[in-house]
């Protein structure tokens, strides 16, 4: 597995750059890691070194590189701030076209079969879930999305696989959300929901306090299911 910086787009002087992890051989569908709200961290490094080691060529791009807090922010109380303080403005429109970027970029790699899967969490699970209406990605995994409700008019413009993982004791997604992003998606055969009745937020992140290894470890064989069919 070899690891390296890339730079996707460069904007007014801004560059979009995304770390990038690629196996040694053979060709899998790609993996584009949209993150938490925390952006490029180690946590979501360590997302695409797994996937990597597995054979699958990994991007965490950095979501953030248009704002003026760029990167990747830690988990203590000044990382929660600035997370919280950057995405009440975020450009979800502009992500879009930086996703579709993202994804042509991981299909030119020597080790993609030309499947793009976006997996997302957090803010990010509710990237995944535009980036399957518009993104033009051929899957879409989001874990505990944040306001997914917001894009249910999309929903008929969803054509790929699109799967949605929410804990039913998510601290940040209430069950109201997630009951009405259900009912909203429930016409689109593409898209699938399930949940975890124990789970809370950050399941799936093994540095967070509400990790949930039972749940975790079901919800990696759903995604891996996803990345099988491609």
């Amino acid at each position: 597995m070899q690891t390296t910086t890339i730079e996707l787009a460069n904007r007014n002087g801004r560059a979009c750059q995304a770390y990038l992890a690629s196996p040694d051989s053979g060709r899998k569908p790609a993996i584009l890691i949209l993150s938490e709200m925390f952006g490029l961290n180690g946590p979501m490094k360590d997302f695409a070194q797994h996937y990597a080691a597995r054979g699958h060529c990994t991007m965490v791009p950095d979501l953030f590189w248009r704002t003026e807090t760029p990167g990747g922010l830690g988990y203590d109380e000044a990382g929660f701030a600035l997370a919280w303080a950057r995405i009440k403005d975020f450009d979800i429109d502009s992500c879009a076209a930086d996703m579709r970027t993202a994804a042509e970029a991981l299909r030119r790699q020597p080790a993609c079969n030309g499947k793009v899967v976006a997996l997302g969490f957090c803010m990010g699970g509710r990237l995944a879930f535009v980036a399957a209406a518009r993104s033009g990605v051929d899957a879409a995994i989001g874990l505990y999305g944040l306001d997914v409700s917001k894009h249910l008019h999309e929903v008929p413009a969803i054509a790929v696989p699109t799967h949605l993982h929410y804990g039913d004791k998510d601290q940040h997604v209430p069950l109201a959300e997630i009951e009405a992003v259900a009912r909203g998606v429930a016409a689109n055969p593409n898209i699938a929901i399930w949940r975890y009745p124990e789970a809370g937020h950050s399941f799936f992140n093994k540095v967070r306090p509400t990790y949930d290894a039972a749940a975790a470890a079901l919800a990696a064989t759903r995604i891996d299911a996803v990345l099988a069919a491609l």
